[in-house]
């Protein structure tokens, strides 16, 4: 399947379970979680991450939480799954 998907969360958010994350199960302080961010993980994001949103061929907003988004990519995967099936079983009736 050759489909590109991007999962839109907000920076604040991001920023906020990245911040949670490395003080918790990394042991790091606030001021160096703070200081990692603003110097190279905003700054590759916006870069790289961000500016792949136009290739995606899906765009699932809300940081995943948008149960309509992930139910169109549900029924997509299903309706590819369904076909390479079918296709695959036609191949090995013939």
């Amino acid at each position: 399947m050759d489909l590109k998907i991007y999962v839109d969360a907000d920076s604040d958010h991001r920023f906020i379970r990245r911040m949670e994350r490395d003080i918790k199960e990394r042991g790091r302080t606030r001021e160096s979680v703070v200081d990692q961010y603003l110097r190279s993980v905003k700054p590759m994001h916006d870069l790289f991450v961000e500016t792949s949103k136009r290739y995606a061929d899906i765009i699932i907003p809300h940081g995943g939480k948008n149960s309509v988004a992930i139910n169109l990519f549900i029924s997509k995967i299903e309706s590819v799954l369904a076909n390479d099936f079918s296709m695959g079983s036609a191949i090995i009736d013939s």
